[in-house]
This record gives structure tokens, C-alpha cells and sequence, in this order.
């Protein structure tokens, strides 16, 4: 089995074009008087290596080992605020610096992240949460996966699924099939039958694993799905309540139950729900996801992650020094939190 790459180095690029080193060097500072086919020649030198100049590395310079970057979605979601702490705690732990990066969800910004913390030669760069797996974004943070190896970093999927055979990444992940499979079951055991799906988010990769769990226990229970009952949206409070508003404005209720896939959805719903007279659970159950506040404030029966845990794992593989294509994804187990937001159905307090 062969040894990492060679790292390009100036010199190497110097060579390449034809020129010296202090002439690359100037170049890519871009301060410093530079023919413009020099320039040329210089700039395309670096694209047909791959060089990463470590110039840009002098940002981490302080960091001593390397430092650990996590890239999320935001930070004011608790689901993220949670798993940032637990990357930041094992990493301090390590000895290692955390940066964090947010992409406001744009899969753009988060590519552009992960090639920055390459020349900028974080030791790990973690991605957090769920993803549009498209194939133009599969095939561009595949090269980034090899690109980071090659350079000696790596990279974890954090609550995400793998890339795919051969990719060079970590996978951490909690079981978000099973977990919406037991919060479904734990309605239809209550008589529920007519349950609203609130959240789902067409082609996000978390969205669509609860979303099949929902499904599977609906059919386990001999339930047929309707479509008619899922209804599309964001994962925050905001979404929850005004799709809520939207759907008890369409006409009498037809559902006991309601499954929001966060409990952000789920805050925002039961505003919307009492705001139309109606009371949870003794007209309407509700469940949530993710075990974040508001959920114990609301008294919201949901789903607990091990956020921290999740973090923790990340950093913890990211510095093993284990081969990430030898490594099978590690997924970490839910559980149902009840409080009392969920009533069966035919009784009465």
C-alpha cells in the first residue's frame, strides 16, 4: 500500500512555470509589481499541481499541533449549538483549536469552506448536518475529500450520510430512520391513525430518513400513507407556524396527531394550534425531534440525539490516525423522551 502524496511545494511550482521562487512567491501575494504573463504562467502552474500555498496557512500558524474546523449550518440552532460544543470540547481536550464556519445552508458556501480549511491546513474539517446529495455537489466534495487526505487532513460527515466507496471521510451518524419509526409508533399506539407529517424537506438527507421512518412504521401498523398529510417546510419555528396556519385554514381538521420533523416545527405549531382554539393533546397530539429546547419547555414528547456525543466522535476519529476507507460509518442510537404532549386517543384527563 503506497504512502500519502508528495505535498506540491513553491519550488515545485517555480519549476513548472519557469520561473523562480521569489517570483511565485510574489505572484501569489499579489502585492508586489508582476508581469501579467508571468502572472499567467504562475497561476497556471498552481491549477495543474494543485498547489496550496502556505502562505495561507499563516492564520493557523498559532495552532499548534493543527486545529479542527467544523462547518454548520448556523449557530443559532440548538441541534448545531450542541454538536459544535461537544467538536469544540474534545478538541480542547486534544489540544487541538476549533473554528466554525456557517454556511446558512448554502452548499456553495460550505464547498468553499472546506477548500479554504485545505490550504489553510486544518488538521480535520467536520460538516455538519443534513445535505442535497446532488451529483454535482457529491462529485466536487469527493475531490475535496481526496484533496484534504492527500495534504494530511480529514475530513467527517457529521450527521450525514457517506459520499460513497472509495471517498476518503469519515461518517457519524445518528439512526434518524429509527428514531422517527418509534416517535410514529408511539402516536399509532396511542389510536392515532391520522397523523400530519410537518418539515419535510425534499432531497435533504435528514429530512428524508425520518421521513422513511415515518412511512415504515405507518405501514408496520397497517396504515396507508397519504400524501395529503405530509406537508413540506423548513426546520424552524417560523415554518411550523405559518404551514400550521396554512393548514387548519383549508378546511375542518383531519388529522389527531401531528409529527414535526424538529422541534422547532413543533414550537411553532402548538402556537398556531392554540392561537385556533384547539389544546395539545386533549384535541391534538404532537411529537417532536431532536430533544432541543423548547421541547422540556413545552412539555413536548420527541426524540433525544446525542448531540455532544456526536461531536465528540467526530473529533475523536478525525485524530485517530485510522485509514478513513477502512472505517465503516458509526451511527449512534435514539431514544423517545416522553412528557405530555401526546394523548390516547378516546381518553380524557
Amino acid at each position: 500500500m503506497s504512502g500519502p502524496a508528495r505535498r506540491v511545494t513553491i519550488r515545485d511550482v517555480a519549476a513548472h512555470a519557469g520561473v523562480s521562487v521569489a517570483t511565485v512567491s510574489r505572484a501569489l501575494a499579489g502585492d508586489y509589481p508582476v508581469h501579467p504573463s508571468t502572472r499567467r504562467k504562475v497561476l497556471r502552474a498552481v491549477r495543474e499541481l494543485d498547489y496550496v500555498p502556505n502562505a495561507q496557512a499563516r492564520a493557523l500558524s498559532v495552532a499548534s499541533p493543527g486545529a479542527v474546523a467544523i462547518v454548520i449550518h448556523s449557530v443559532d440552532s440548538p441541534y448545531y449549538a450542541y454538536i459544535a460544543q461537544g467538536v469544540e470540547e474534545q478538541a480542547a481536550a486534544e489540544g487541538r483549536l476549533s473554528l466554525v464556519c456557517t454556511t446558512g445552508s448554502d452548499p456553495e458556501r460550505e464547498l468553499a469552506f472546506v477548500q479554504t480549511m485545505r490550504e489553510q491546513r486544518a488538521e480535520a474539517v467536520i460538516l455538519v448536518g443534513g445535505v442535497v446529495l446532488d451529483d454535482d455537489y457529491r462529485e466536487r466534495m469527493t475531490r475535496y475529500a481526496h484533496g484534504l487526505a492527500a495534504s494530511g487532513s480529514r475530513l467527517v460527515l457529521c450527521g450525514r450520510p457517506p459520499l460513497g466507496d472509495g471517498v476518503p471521510a469519515f461518517t457519524v451518524d445518528f439512526d434518524n430512520t429509527g428514531g422517527a419509526h418509534a416517535i410514529t409508533a408511539h402516536l399509532l399506539s396511542a389510536g392515532h391513525r391520522r397523523i400530519l407529517y410537518l418539515g419535510i424537506r425534499p432531497g435533504n438527507t435528514t429530512s428524508d430518513t425520518r421521513v422513511a421512518g415515518y412511512r415504515a412504521a405507518l405501514a408496520d401498523h397497517g396504515v396507508a400513507a397519504d400524501p395529503a398529510l405530509e406537508m413540506c417546510g423548513d426546520f424552524d419555528r417560523r415554518s411550523g407556524y405559518v404551514t400550521m396556519k396554512r393548514r387548519l385554514a383549508e378546511g375542518p381538521r383531519d388529522f389527531t396527531a401531528v409529527f414535526a420533523a424538529t422541534d422547532l416545527i413543533a414550537a411553532g405549531a402548538v402556537k398556531a394550534l392554540r392561537e385556533h382554539g384547539l389544546r395539545v393533546p386533549e384535541d391534538v397530539s404532537i411529537v417532536g425531534y431532536d430533544d432541543v429546547p423548547p421541547a422540556e419547555d413545552i412539555g413536548l414528547t420527541t426524540v433525544h440525539l446525542p448531540h455532544t456525543e456526536l461531536g465528540r466522535a467526530a473529533v475523536r476519529l478525525a485524530l485517530s490516525g485510522r485509514d478513513p476507507l477502512a472505517e465503516p460509518p458509526i451511527t449512534l442510537g435514539t431514544h423517545i423522551v416522553v412528557r405530555c404532549s401526546v394523548q390516547r386517543l378516546g381518553s380524557e384527563r
